[in-house]
């Protein structure tokens, strides 16, 4: 058995950056608001309650989102309707949501995107943002 050698973490982003087109806080926020996206924020919950939440998000931990986004899954969110749905992936920076985009193709969802440069990204552009609390 031929051995391969390792693949680090940046050339993994790189390649499966290759198969979907990321998309950046404005034209995510164009497309929630048309009701043509989902956006579904994987964060871990330290970072919601420090930095706060995208009103009107899907809020999904990293380990559950292909469970919960999988249309034929029996743990799917009400939200989870169809593999044409067309899914923003949002961690904190947008290193991890890219990871996560390619697990949902993998799964059939092939309109899965992730933003460009997270939540701090949506943050910085003025986006809409409401307290951990609210």
């Amino acid at each position: 058995m031929a051995v391969t050698a390792p693949t680090g973490i940046d050339t993994l982003l790189e390649r499966v950056r290759t198969t979907y087109v990321r998309i950046g806080p404005a034209q995510a926020y164009e497309a929630f608001l048309a009701g043509d996206a989902l956006l579904v924020d994987i964060r871990y919950q330290a970072l919601r309650e420090r930095d706060g939440l995208i009103p009107g998000a899907l809020v999904v931990e990293r380990n559950e989102l292909e469970w919960r986004l999988d249309p034929q899954g029996s743990h799917r969110a009400p939200e989870a309707t169809s593999h044409d749905l067309r899914v923003v992936v949002i961690c904190n920076e947008g290193y991890a949501s890219s990871l996560a985009a390619a697990s949902l193709h993998a799964l059939g969802l092939h309109r899965a995107t992730d933003l460009t440069g997270g939540f701090q990204a949506w943050k910085s552009a003025g986006l809409p943002v409401s307290p951990s609390g609210v």
